[in-house]
């Protein structure tokens, strides 16, 4: 079953409501990794292999969208507003950019680990500690990651942008889904 961005909670037209709606999902399948960790030194059961799936499926699918959305949609333009509250934030874009480039090597190492795994049905040992090494760090970086985007950088977001730009973040968002949205009526 595909995890679909805007299915529930918060629609289109709040892109940055959104975007912490799919934080709960990254966090509910970094759960399924860390479930899957605690396990992976044992044969997979079904329940196992369906829920590493699905996770290694919505990061490889559904986390890079979210990652444009944030990349090329919200933090351009953040950049371009002229406010003192934003000046002093940027730094924190920087910072939030820096941890998606940390996480792609990640979470292609942990795809990797997890695929050998699905496929022989078990890890070497040294094999094993890197996956509950990786998951473990990203976690961490997610945790903190999370909290900056979701306590400082959406709300001030979503004081600072105009409509004209909540409405161009929202358009791009569903067009990465191939998601038509639909005028609202006024």
């Amino acid at each position: 079953m595909p995890v679909q961005i805007g299915a529930k909670a918060h629609p289109f037209t709040n892109p940055t409501g959104l975007l912490s709606d799919c934080h709960r999902r990254i966090e509910m399948f970094l759960g399924t990794l860390e479930s899957v960790a605690r396990v992976i030194d044992l044969a997979p059961t079904d329940d196992v292999r369906q829920a590493l799936e699905s996770a290694l499926r919505y990061f490889h699918q559904a986390a890079p969208k979210h990652t444009a959305d944030e990349e090329q949609s919200l933090f351009p333009r953040l950049r371009q507003v002229a406010n003192a509250e934003i000046a002093m934030a940027l730094f924190r874009l920087d910072e939030l950019e820096g941890d998606h480039r940390r996480a792609d090597p990640l979470h292609a190492d942990v795809e990797r680990l997890g695929v050998k795994y699905l496929s022989e049905g078990r890890l070497p040992v040294g094999e094993v500690t890197r996956f509950r090494d990786l998951v473990r760090e990203l976690k961490g970086m997610y945790e903190r990651h999370i909290r900056v985007e979701d306590n400082i950088i959406f709300p001030l977001a979503a004081r600072s942008l105009n409509e004209s730009d909540k409405r161009a973040i929202a358009d791009e968002m569903a067009g990465r889904r191939q998601v038509k949205l639909v005028p609202l009526s006024v």
